[in-house]
């Protein structure tokens, strides 16, 4: 029991941990409250989409001087906006625009950061480096985290509506396209928030994984919630921990952690499928 307690608390003394610890449980809160809207509303291309199309953005935010988690929720929103806009004006179907744009400004991205001189490393841009946040960085990602977490939960009902079903939110009045726009904003917020500590390849499995498990594994959208942040603040504080003692790389391993977590929801699940009603919002 002792060795455990010293596994657990050794990586404390040192202040990049405690930095990634505290980054890790306010990207894992942010993440795993907006996979929830993201897995009821059908959206898991969507965040695969913004999640990788915010490279240009940070590359193009390099080259002016201005922070980078300005020029990458520009990117990402330019991404949304650009896929409804091709969407509604054309007869390809949306999982084929969405793959088209965000491979498209992707690959732009890579091309951009690699023909400029910048201090910005590439790995650590598409898989993350939370042992190595900065003060500065975990106050503006842990803001940003902060803001979208609190505004997902105190309108949570509004948006699980809308998410559940777009026309009855619109008879009973809430405003649907705020809604809609409201929440591409938000998944481009969240997923710069996460881009220091699990990057733009691996953010996305984060925005999924808590989700999914909560809907196997309950019928309630605050039980999927409370399950989703659950598993998602586990796996990040384990996955921080155990990469320390390893000396292995942070987000893969809390990736790795919660595909762990989702097969084993699949296994309960099926134990569990004759008695599942239909979703509620209790």
């Amino acid at each position: 029991m002792d060795s455990l307690i010293a596994y657990v608390t050794e990586p404390l003394a040192y202040d990049f941990m405690q930095r990634a610890l505290l980054m890790s449980v306010l990207i894992a809160t942010v993440c795993s409250i907006f996979s929830c809207f993201l897995i009821l509303k059908g959206w898991s291309l969507m965040g695969d989409a913004v999640s990788h199309a915010v490279l240009p953005g940070l590359a193009v935010a390099v080259v002016i001087g201005i922070p980078l988690a300005i020029g990458a929720l520009v990117a990402g929103l330019f991404c949304a906006v650009a896929t409804g806009f091709i969407k509604e004006n054309s007869r390809v179907k949306e999982d084929a625009v969405m793959g088209i744009v965000f491979s498209g400004m992707f690959a732009v991205g890579l091309v951009l950061l690699t023909k400029i001189e910048t201090d910005v490393h590439l790995l650590h841009v598409l898989f993350g480096s939370v042992l190595g946040i900065s003060n500065a960085e975990l106050i503006e990602a842990g803001s940003i985290a902060i803001v979208c977490s609190t505004i997902m939960l105190l309108k949570r009902r509004d948006l699980m509506l809308y998410c559940f079903d777009p026309a009855h939110a619109s008879v009973i009045g809430l405003p649907v396209k705020f809604l809609h726009f409201g929440l591409l904003i938000l998944l481009a917020l969240t997923i710069v928030s996460a881009l220091k500590a699990a990057g733009i390849i691996l953010v996305i499995a984060m925005l999924i994984a808590p989700g999914a498990i909560g809907f196997i594994l309950a019928r309630s959208f605050d039980r999927i919630l409370m399950i989703a942040l659950s598993v998602s603040i586990f796996s990040c504080i384990l996955g921080t921990i155990v990469s320390f003692h390893m000396d292995a790389a942070t987000a893969p391993l809390i990736v790795v952690i919660q595909a762990g977590f989702f097969v084993l929801a699949l296994l309960l699940g099926k134990s569990r499928a004759t008695t599942r009603g239909p979703l509620n919002a209790t």
